[in-house]
């Protein structure tokens, strides 16, 4: 059944009948003009991200289900960017009347997954018509001391989660697979027409750097955050997001490109995509790690990169060479 039969009452039915989970802050969920919220005692922390068919997914090689969750995962990776703790969400769907009736269940059911994992409650949103999928969402979250990008001072150490540019890496196997990778629904889907990459590459090296992309999990900032003095999540690639920290906080960084992590399925899957590793590391997008700076002799569990400085953007080599680099990575409406 495509959406045109179902109509928008029986959409609106189907989200308020699966998702009624209640918490105790939340006063009335779907089904009014407004939801009815209790507000905690801290500062309410607003964060909203749109993602358009053709822009931000192609449904060539992204599922609707993984499309629902990373839709939550990238709205709380903000939340979790400022030290916060992410509460409530509003989205926003739109699709041409012939989208698929499964395929909005299955949008859902990776938005309901997605809401479960970070505790999260949907409270409203709404339903329109469109020629291309458009999902918009904005979350609600509560943080003590928001921490923001401003607040990076010369002597700072510069410090990464995780591995970036795995997503960025993911993204290039799914463009030469071809297809849709259902790794929501088992271990090991089926990779036949892809035996080739798959063969070469194996499994556990395409199973995580895929997952990274159709489906980030954000990263906590509990460990973090209250001795960070700016954060940032990476969502347009390092380079980019670290430049973002440098201006809000009028200083300048040097990062060092030997103590950039990369992770060894990337290492093996750029040796095969003829890539340089440090490419995607440095200016891929959506991984939604945390890039945030802190004072010297903190140990905080993250791979220290660089260091704060007065001004200006330098990599240095192995060898000891500086280079001045500008903000490598996704920007919107760049040629």
């Amino acid at each position: 059944m495509r959406l045109a039969a179902a109509g928008e009452l029986t959409l609106l039915d189907q989200l308020k009948r699966g998702f009624r989970e209640k918490s105790r802050d939340l006063v009335l969920g779907i089904g009014d003009d407004c939801a009815v919220i209790r507000p905690a005692d801290e500062n309410m922390l607003l964060t909203t991200d749109m993602m358009v068919e053709g822009v931000h997914f192609d449904l060539r090689w992204t599922t609707p289900y993984q499309l629902g969750f990373k839709l939550v995962s990238v709205n709380v990776s903000d939340i979790y960017a400022m030290g916060g703790r992410p509460r409530f969400m509003l989205l926003d769907f739109a699709a041409d009347k012939t989208f698929e009736m499964k395929d909005f269940k299955r949008l859902f059911d990776g938005v309901r997954a997605g809401l479960k994992k970070y505790g999260v409650s949907l409270v409203g949103g709404d339903i329109s018509s469109a020629g291309k999928l458009v999902l918009s969402a904005t979350l609600v979250g509560y943080a003590s001391r928001p921490v923001t990008r401003s607040g990076a001072r010369p002597g700072d150490l510069i410090y990464v989660t995780g591995s970036p540019g795995d997503s960025a890496c993911g993204l290039m196997l799914l463009k030469k697979m071809k297809k849709r990778i259902e790794i929501e629904r088992r271990a090991n889907p089926d990779i036949k027409p892809d035996a080739g990459l798959v063969a070469t590459l194996g499994w556990k090296t395409v199973l995580p750097l895929v997952k990274r992309h159709l489906m980030p999990s954000a990263v906590r900032p509990d460990r973090y955050a209250e001795a960070a003095t700016a954060m940032i999540d990476i969502s347009d690639g390092l380079l980019m997001d670290l430049s973002r920290i440098c201006k809000a906080s009028g200083t300048g960084a040097r990062i060092y490109a030997e103590n950039i992590p990369v992770s060894p399925e990337m290492r093996r899957a750029a040796a095969y995509l003829k890539t340089d590793p440090l490419e995607p590391a440095l200016s891929g997008g959506e991984d939604y790690e945390l890039l945030f700076t802190a004072p010297e002799g903190k140990f905080l569990g993250a791979t220290c990169i660089g260091e704060i400085t007065a001004r200006g953007m330098q990599l240095v080599d192995a060898a000891g060479k500086r280079k001045n680099i500008g903000p490598r990575g996704y920007q919107h409406f760049s040629a």
